[in-house]
């Protein structure tokens, strides 16, 4: 996949072309509520699960190329989107489930996951809980690796959230936020790396409903001491499964510092670092996200699920551990949040 100006790469001749009308959203009932996803391409599937706040919307300008080599389904995570948003369970356990039965409702056994943000967080439960069914795992910028997350979501979590977030839809805030965040760009601050994305999650929640939702799913993972759900203690259970972490060295809301720590604890898995990127790297650079992505999925075998290579890694435990909690800070950071 060669690029050409404007970052995008070059598509491959001879690849099947991608229809408008598979990029549209489409909508299935599941459990009674319906789920939003778009579909697109033919090959082996690839899950792109976004973050909190956002929709399959942020994957669209990256599905017409990977849907070239393989069938593309992107997903609205329930409470987001055009998904419904009922008054339910948002944990990454549940999301997890969530996925899973999308996939199974539309004939899927098995996909490589990828997940953004609170997505990677999903992507990493959904591994847990059904190894058998995740191929490969690429972590974009996840949550679930540490503590660390920026003080505006742990600000979100509080009490009043609602009050706040409803006063940013009062006439004059979205031109002050924009102000703001231009503001940010301008000082070149970490933050100011993604200020048009950031605009953009706060006018996905138009209504109370929407913002019922954002906090539901932000109190799950995140209080005021910042992210409350860790995939550390676990990570040695991705063994075997090819592994890639993408991370923006200027990520201001999860520190790429959490990108290094997740190469660590994960056996074999490969870590790219995006120079110049906030947290949305396959946004900054998407002709190297989409060249990544390519060689990675067409250059790792699918992982080979063994129950007794499950068995023999969960009672080996962690690394360095001799079946003992760890000593160490990160450990004891992780002992204290939901090991769900």
């Amino acid at each position: 996949m060669e690029d050409v100006p404007g970052g995008r790469p070059r598509r491959a001749p001879g690849l099947r072309p991608v229809g408008e009308g598979e990029l549209r959203p489409r909508h299935r009932i599941v459990h009674g509520y319906r789920r939003a996803y778009r579909l697109a391409g033919q090959g082996p599937a690839l899950v792109l699960i976004h973050g909190i706040g956002d929709s399959s919307a942020t994957w669209a300008e990256l599905i017409p190329d990977l849907a070239r080599t393989h069938t593309v389904l992107a997903p609205d995570l329930l409470g987001h989107g055009a998904s419904d948003k009922p008054r339910a369970d948002y944990s990454v356990a549940a999301y997890a489930n969530g996925v899973r039965d999308l996939l199974t409702t539309l004939g899927f056994e098995s996909a490589t996951l990828v997940g953004h943000s609170l997505g990677g967080g999903v992507a990493m439960q959904f591994a847990y809980q059904f190894p058998e069914r995740t191929e490969r795992l690429i972590l974009v910028s996840a949550g679930g690796v540490g503590r660390e997350v920026n003080p505006v979501l742990r600000a979100a979590s509080l009490p009043g959230a609602h009050l706040i977030l409803s006063a940013l839809r009062l006439p004059g805030m979205r031109l002050n936020l924009g102000l703001f965040a231009h503001l940010m760009r301008l000082l070149d601050t970490d933050l100011g790396q993604d200020a048009a994305e950031l605009l953009t999650l706060v006018d996905a929640l138009p209504d109370a409903t929407s913002r019922s939702a954002f906090i539901r799913t932000l109190r799950a993972v995140v209080d005021w001491r910042g992210q409350a759900v860790t995939m550390l203690d676990r990570c040695y259970l991705t063994e075997g499964m090819p592994t890639l972490l993408i991370w923006g060295d200027r990520d201001g809301v999860v520190p790429v510092r959490h990108a290094h720590r997740a190469h660590e604890a994960m056996p074999g898995s490969r870590l790219e670092i995006f120079e110049g990127a906030g947290h949305f790297p396959f946004h900054s650079d998407p002709a190297r996200f989409l060249a990544l992505v390519e060689e990675f999925t067409s250059g790792t075998p699918p992982a080979q699920w063994s129950r007794d290579h499950w068995r023999a890694l969960l009672r080996a435990g962690r690394p360095g551990t001799s079946g003992k909690r760890a000593p160490d800070r990160d450990a004891r950071e992780a002992s204290e949040r939901s090991a769900t």
